[in-house]
């Protein structure tokens, strides 16, 4: 939506349907392969651009009660700057963000914020770029941020998240997310993996790409048969909400599946964040995920 140099953009959260980490490259970066899954759940960003004065205003009901760190540091901001040094639009701009999605929990948030600037920018600009430019930037900031520019309800990524194939939308289904005060640091669980690979006498060599084929990505069903996340494998043992939590959303979704409903309990991304997804908790389920500083949240798989 644009008004006269402002523009309002829904920044949708996401959630990891399949994620596998790849080989570690000789710079130390692994490699993805990723089935993004677009959820309803979102911020709000506003764009204004003009004058010569840059601002940053966060606020909402998941703003951390010490905020989210230097503005300059935010990834909305980096977008910013990084659409004008692209362009070479000397602009000013102000934006302001409404936080719903939980912050630093494998939803994606800030990638979509920083999503959400970039069409914004775009939208506004005198001159505006051509979608595969807009994902160049966007794949400087991020794994998540391409497929989030794109607003596609199920995209596969693979490399470093900036190579995507977008698929045609499932049908929505409820999705319940059990959140934390705390996340887990993706470099640390990227670390974790790596250790548990040279360990295990993997090394680098350790987890090659997989040809999928595109009709195992067409419904509920396949998907819930392909789904997995090789954070699982290190992630319980950096985060004792995810140890107690995980095992409870994976039981439920087993179960569901058992009586012919294709459902996922999964880590998202590299956590914290939980999901059940395709069924309702049990009954006496969400007591048990309230209990102590934990969140469930529902909400539903986009199209939207």
């Amino acid at each position: 939506m644009t008004h006269d140099g402002l523009r309002v953009e829904r920044a949708y959260a996401k959630v990891n349907l399949l994620l596998r980490i790849l080989a570690r490259e000789a710079s130390g970066y692994h490699g993805i392969e990723t089935l993004f899954q677009t959820l309803a759940l979102h911020d709000l960003v506003t764009v204004r651009a003009g004058g010569a004065d840059r601002t940053l205003d966060c606020d909402g009901p998941t703003m951390p009660a010490g905020g989210l760190g230097p503005t300059t540091h935010n990834l909305a901001w980096r977008a910013a700057e990084a659409f004008m040094r692209a362009t070479g639009w000397d602009a000013g701009w102000s934006i302001s963000i409404d936080k719903q999605i939980p912050v630093g929990g494998g939803l994606g948030g800030g990638s979509a914020d920083a999503a959400a600037v970039l069409r914004a920018l775009n939208a506004l600009a005198p001159q505006p770029l051509a979608i595969g430019a807009l994902l160049e930037i966007a794949g400087t900031l991020g794994a998540d941020v391409p497929v989030l520019v794109l607003g596609a309800p199920l995209a596969w990524g693979w490399g470093r998240g900036d190579r995507l194939l977008v698929l045609p939308p499932l049908p929505a289904v409820p999705v319940h997310l059990v959140t934390f005060s705390d996340g887990v640091a993706t470099a640390a669980a990227y670390g974790a993996v790596a250790a548990q690979r040279t360990a295990a006498g993997h090394g680098g060599r350790h987890g090659g790409a997989h040809a999928y084929e595109v009709a195992a990505f067409a419904t509920w069903t396949s998907v819930a048969a392909l789904a997995a996340n090789d954070f699982e494998a290190v992630v319980p043992g950096l985060h004792a909400g995810v140890a107690s939590v995980l095992p409870i959303l994976q039981a439920a979704a087993a179960e569901a599946r058992g009586h012919g409903v294709p459902a996922i309990g999964m880590l998202s991304g590299s956590g914290a964040t939980c999901y059940l997804l395709g069924t309702d908790l049990p009954a006496g389920t969400a007591a048990a995920l309230t209990a102590g500083r934990v969140v469930s949240t529902a909400t539903r798989t986009a199209p939207f």
